[in-house]
């Protein structure tokens, strides 16, 4: 077979994968497992094989954690871990042995965050399990994704659902538009994640990363009021501004777009 002598042997693209995040309040195997059992009703097509990240934030500091059981314990209910949320610095070495890796920044157990930024690590795309008794009835309608279903269509066409947010999308944070456009009428601040599979649009300072087109869609654009963004993404294209944005687009109106292979960046005008 002939090679192209353009076709590349890897390519790398920004790419979306979406998690449910299971969140311990407890590491005993035993308590955890009755918790799955009591949340998901025998049922064992309740997952579907999705990627987990477990969210160690809540447990008290120094509880021992069988990774290796914990993992297994997940698997056995249709949960593949990943990775490990508010790891402290003495879990790194053991989790990346179990082939977990870190989700976020590490932190030391002694900065716990108060309840208001622990909510703060909860990203919005993700489905959250948490893995109490006394929790395990209210995850049900938690697991929801936020948006209509897609009608059964052909996988080349794209939703034409919605997704509205009217509140800041902090750093830490991920709003993730499955299947639809995604509108936020407030910040989005630095650290933040917005993803979409179709366009995105801010009616407010852009800036964090903003992903459109997350599942192929060359078409979808990003627009927002005032172009701040550490990195902007078309379709798995995507362009950094480590440097800074150049002053005729910094803190202007402006659209993403997809040019080939190309990040094309143009200012919004009034039509005269």
């Amino acid at each position: 077979m002939s090679k192209s002598p353009t076709r590349k042997p890897i390519e790398i693209k920004i790419s979306t994968v979406v998690a449910v995040s299971a969140i311990l309040h407890d590491a005993n195997l035993t308590v955890l497992d009755k918790a799955m059992q009591e949340m998901t009703g025998g049922n064992a097509d309740f997952f579907d094989d999705e990627f987990a990240v477990i969210d160690v934030g809540s447990l008290e500091s120094g509880t021992t954690i069988d990774w290796a059981g914990i993992a297994a314990l997940l698997k056995s209910y249709r949960l593949n871990a990943v990775a490990v949320r508010n790891a402290t610095p003495d879990m790194v070495s053991e989790t990346a042995a179990h082939g977990l890796s870190i989700d976020g920044s590490i932190k030391p157990r002694a900065e716990e965050v108060d309840a208001t930024d622990a909510q703060l690590q909860a990203t919005p795309h993700q489905a959250e399990i948490d893995l109490s008794p006394a929790a395990a009835v209210e995850v049900a309608a938690v697991e929801a994704t936020p948006v209509a279903a897609a009608p059964q269509a052909a996988p080349a066409q794209f939703a034409a659902n919605t997704m509205i947010i009217d509140t800041p999308v902090r750093a830490g944070q991920r709003v993730y538009a499955r299947g639809a456009d995604l509108v936020i009428t407030a910040a989005v601040n630095n650290g933040a994640e917005v993803i979409a599979d179709g366009s995105i649009h801010v009616y407010a300072p852009l800036r964090g990363r903003a992903l459109a087109g997350a599942s192929g869609n060359t078409e979808a654009r990003i627009f927002t009021l005032s172009m701040e963004a550490e990195l902007v993404s078309i379709a798995g294209m995507y362009r950094t501004f480590e440097n800074g944005l150049p002053a005729d687009q910094a803190r202007k109106t402006m659209q993403v777009r997809l040019v080939g292979d190309r990040i094309d960046m143009l200012p919004i005008k009034a039509a005269a």
